[in-house]
């Protein structure tokens, strides 16, 4: 009974050259989940399932406003992860489903493959005579990187939104929990750290997004690293004979 969305991004690989390729949160994927909550009615529940490492500012801004504007009732679903950019939109919905192994993310902005608060902090520790002119531009714009992540995320948590039940006095703590630079930008933050910060986290994930995480398997060339028979363990004594009661030999 819920629109059903799934943005899934997982490392592939150009199979002419076999280079790996990340995926991430892109304008396409922006235009296209879009589309999908445009076309669900005012009263259908939208049920957003994540696996990504984060992605573009300006396409998880955009999905995550169409969420907060959903009149219904919208859900994360992380199976396993959602970072960054991923984290953010989780932030957009009333309820986010963890597995209870998967994990979110801080949302410190980063510029030039340095944390924003990492660049900050030079000028905290160096006299400005010392420091160079591109460094003191690059604290510039990490200034202003933190300043709109942070509007952003108010936005997104404010007690104004009428869907949102969260403690109006844990906002301010949360935000910079997630967005000040504490810890590295790969820093996974559980579901109990996540509800410890007053987020509204189950970990009561359905067995059916299990089920869909497998229709889409990372694309490998070699021999996978990791194998095992994916079936449920039936640690009962084999049957006399030697026969097998899971029917694996």
């Amino acid at each position: 009974g819920s629109r059903v969305i799934l943005l899934i991004h997982r490392q592939e690989s150009i199979s002419f050259l076999g280079i790996p390729v990340s995926r991430y949160i892109s304008i396409e994927d922006s235009e296209q989940v879009l589309r999908a909550i445009r076309l669900t009615p005012p009263n259908t529940p939208i049920d957003l399932i994540l696996h990504t490492p984060g992605g573009l500012v300006l396409a998880t801004e955009q999905i995550a406003r169409a969420l907060i504007r959903h009149p219904a009732k919208v859900t994360v679903f992380v199976p396993h992860y959602a970072m960054s950019g991923g984290t953010m939109l989780a932030l957009a919905a009333d309820e986010i489903v963890m597995d209870a192994n998967a994990v979110l993310g801080p949302v410190d902005p980063q510029l030039g493959g340095y944390a924003a608060a990492s660049i900050l902090q030079v000028l905290a520790d160096k006299p400005m005579a010392e420091i160079d002119d591109q460094t003191l531009i690059l604290a510039d714009l990490a200034r202003k990187a933190m300043q709109q992540v942070q509007n952003f995320v108010r936005e997104l948590l404010k007690d104004e939104v009428p869907k949102r039940k969260m403690d109006p006095e844990r906002i301010e703590p949360l935000i910079q929990s997630l967005t000040s630079g504490r810890v590295t930008h790969d820093y996974p933050i559980t579901a109990e750290e996540a509800q410890g910060l007053g987020l509204p986290i189950s970990t009561e994930l359905p067995p059916q997004i299990y089920a869909l995480m497998d229709l889409y398997p990372q694309a490998t060339l070699g021999r996978p690293s990791v194998q095992y028979i994916p079936t449920p363990y039936d640690p009962r004594p084999a049957m006399p004979g030697g026969g097998s009661r899971s029917g694996l030999v």
